[in-house]
Order: structure tokens, then C-alpha cells, then sequence
């Protein structure tokens, strides 16, 4: 199947792994975006976006939970003005949110999983911010939970409170903050956290539904992951994303870079510093029941935990850092080898599948760059 887009390399390896998920039907389509050292070595799209429409490099996709990143720099960007800092208990900007023994959790707790209120909010809900908010606050700290001391993924619990504390301390809704202070400054113009109803009536079929694959592809019967203007339109901050592939890549051009691309800049290097730095280590995700190492708002890479705690694949240095989407999305840096990548799959199979799949594509587009196996991993045999 041809490759639409920009690629400039040859990128056999990796369009080969993503036909082997076509042949296998774990995905319609899929969009790849990598550039080394800021020059755009791969930007293409394989396959279809719904039946009869090809995926297009400028396709919007869902992210799901590769988003959750820009929160962190959000929340850094906050701290850089001078409007909050990392241990400031949340409810110092949230007074509401000490309810239930969670007055000791801090900003930084949050993002890195260890505020120990995951369970609340999971299912995605058209109910009013307001609601979810209210319903977040009053949740008690789990049981037996010291914050900092376990970790948890939240799915969706922790992220509310951050945008939140960002909508109280700046004054914008967090929909708004995220496309003025992150999205457009880095031409991340078709990038959403809640898409207005206007922009998505113009963009038509370049708006690509996620398809359920476990069994025989079909649009996904989950109204949030289903593509339509209510999708769409819902702003759930750690999950709702839609947007190419290309620009998720590009927020990661922006960190390796310091914090910016040519002449703008949205986080000073050294709040870029902290934010990718290991911030947990070695500690139990008691959600995803592996060892995660975090950063603020990311995933550092963990593959010496095993393979359930490789999401960068095999390959990777030991300082990439970045998020992945459930069953549909990777996207990162690796510092060692100045990579910035995105992939993002149409096609939501099993855990299993798409853990597989993830990992081969990302070791595929290793190969393909001619990035040798870091020295950090060849030293241990």
C-alpha cells in the first residue's frame, strides 16, 4: 500500500509494520511523524481514515492519553510565571479538592500518579465540568494511600484538577489555555482539546474515527472515541485530543529543543529539564500492575522493567520520555538521539495487540533511521 505524504527516507521497515496491522486488522490506517535534530525525516499516512477515504498526513486522529504531556507543560508554564509551584498542596488553588483526606497531595503528586485518587471519573461523561469536578473533589484518598509513596495511573481524575487549578489561576478554560499557550504558538493549528462545532463541519473527512478491532474492524461503537461533532467537542484534558500526528511530533520537537521551535518559546530549558527528569523510579503502577518511571506528565523510559514497561520500544536511550494512547497512539523524544516521534493507529485492538504493535513500529522506524542501539543499553550486554 503507498505511503501519502512527505516521506523523505526510506521507511520500508516501518511501512511494513504498519501492513502487517493492516493484514491483521488491528488498524485501518495509520499516520507516522519523525524528525531527527529538527529536520522532518518521516511524515506519512497508510491506509484509510473510514471506508473509502484515504488517511492523509493532515488527518485529525484521537490521541487519547498521548496528550496528557501538555498538561505538564501547562502546569510548568504556571510555575514559570510565578502563579504556582510543584509542592503546593492542590488545595491551595482548589480548596474544594481537600475533601476526603486529600488535603496533602501536591501539584507534583498529580503528575506524577501518586496522588492516590485514580478510580474517580474513569468513564468519559458529557456531564457538566462543573459535575465532574464536584465528584472529583468529594472522592476520599484511596485506603491506606500515603501520596508519593504508591503510584497509580489516573486516568482521567488527575488530570480535571490540574486543568482546574489552571483555569482558576489564569482565567481561561482549559480548552482555550491549551490552544493559546501551547498549540498555536507551535503551529499546532489543527490540534483540539475540544474542538469548536464550526471547525469540525469544515474539516469534513479529514476528521478520522477510531474503528474497534479486537474482532472485525467497525467504526467504534463508543460514542466518545466515535469521531462525531460530540466527540469532538468534549473537553476531557487528559484524553479528548484530537489532531495529526505530525503536530503531536512537533510538541516534542518543541521539548528537545529546549522548550521551543525557532523563534518561540513556550517553557524555559531548565522547567523542560525538570518536567523530563525522573521524577519516580522503579515504582509499581498499581493500575497498570508494572514498573513505570515518571516524569512530570510523562513517561520516562522503563524497557529495563521488561517488556510490559518498554512503550518506546526496544531501542530507545534511556532519557526518552513521552506518553502513549489507549491501544491507539506513541509519541515521544530520545534526547540521545535527538528524535521526535509520533504514530497513531485508526484502530483500537486488544491491550496485547496493541502493545505489540506499537513496539514493533517504533523499533521498525529506529531501523530505518539508522539509529544504532544506545550505548547506555549495548554496555549491559
Amino acid at each position: 500500500m503507498t505511503a501519502t505524504g512527505g516521506d523523505r527516507r526510506d521507511m520500508r521497515r516501518t511501512v511494513a509494520a504498519i501492513e502487517r496491522g493492516l493484514d491483521e486488522r488491528l488498524h485501518i490506517g495509520a499516520q507516522v511523524y519523525a524528525a531527527l535534530d529538527g529536520t522532518v525525516c518521516a511524515d506519512f499516512a497508510i491506509g484509510e481514515a473510514r471506508r473509502g477515504v484515504p488517511l492523509a498526513p493532515d488527518s485529525l486522529m484521537l490521541w487519547m492519553s498521548a496528550v496528557k504531556p501538555v498538561i505538564g507543560v501547562a502546569v510548568l508554564q504556571l510555575c514559570q510565571r510565578g502563579l504556582l509551584q510543584l509542592d503546593d498542596p492542590v488545595c491551595r488553588h482548589l480548596p474544594e479538592f481537600g475533601a476526603g483526606g486529600k488535603d496533602a497531595v501536591t501539584i507534583r503528586h498529580v503528575l506524577t500518579h501518586t496522588g492516590g485518587f485514580p478510580a474517580v471519573a474513569v468513564q468519559w461523561s458529557d456531564a457538566p465540568w462543573e459535575a465532574i469536578l464536584a465528584e472529583i473533589c468529594a472522592a476520599p484518598l484511596s485506603a491506606d494511600w500515603v501520596p508519593g509513596q504508591r503510584a497509580a495511573y489516573h486516568i482521567a481524575s488527575g488530570w480535571y484538577v490540574l486543568a482546574e487549578v489552571i483555569r482558576r489561576r489564569d482565567g481561561r478554560e482549559y480548552s482555550r489555555y491549551v490552544r493559546e499557550a501551547i498549540f498555536e504558538p507551535l503551529g499546532m493549528h489543527d490540534s483540539w482539546i475540544g474542538m469548536p462545532r464550526d471547525r469540525y463541519r469544515a474539516y469534513g473527512d479529514r476528521v478520522a474515527p477510531m474503528h474497534a478491532t479486537e474482532y472485525d474492524p467497525i467504526p467504534h461503537p463508543y460514542w466518545p472515541w466515535a469521531g462525531s461533532a460530540d466527540a469532538c467537542a468534549l473537553c476531557r484534558p487528559g484524553g479528548s485530543a484530537w489532531g495529526p500526528a505530525r503536530e503531536l511530533g512537533r510538541f516534542y520537537e518543541a521539548l528537545l529543543a529546549g522548550g521551543g521551535r525557532e523563534d518561540v518559546s513556550i517553557l524555559r530549558p531548565e522547567l523542560v529539564a525538570a518536567m523530563t527528569a525522573r521524577q519516580t523510579s522503579g515504582m509499581l503502577d498499581e493500575t497498570f500492575q508494572v514498573p513505570l518511571d515518571r516524569g512530570l506528565g510523562v513517561v520516562i523510559d522503563s524497557k529495563r522493567y521488561g517488556a510490559g514497561s518498554a512503550w518506546f520500544g526496544t531501542r530507545c536511550s534511556e532519557q526518552t520520555y513521552g506518553h502513549g494512547g489507549h491501544r491507539c497512539a506513541i509519541a515521544f523524544a530520545d534526547p540521545e538521539c535527538r528524535l521526535a516521534a509520533a504514530v497513531v493507529f485508526n484502530g483500537m485492538p486488544t491491550d496485547e495487540a496493541h502493545a505489540k504493535r506499537a513496539r514493533a513500529v517504533v523499533d521498525a522506524l529506529y531501523q530505518d533511521l539508522d539509529l544504532a542501539v544506545p550505548r547506555t543499553r549495548a554496555s549491559q550486554g
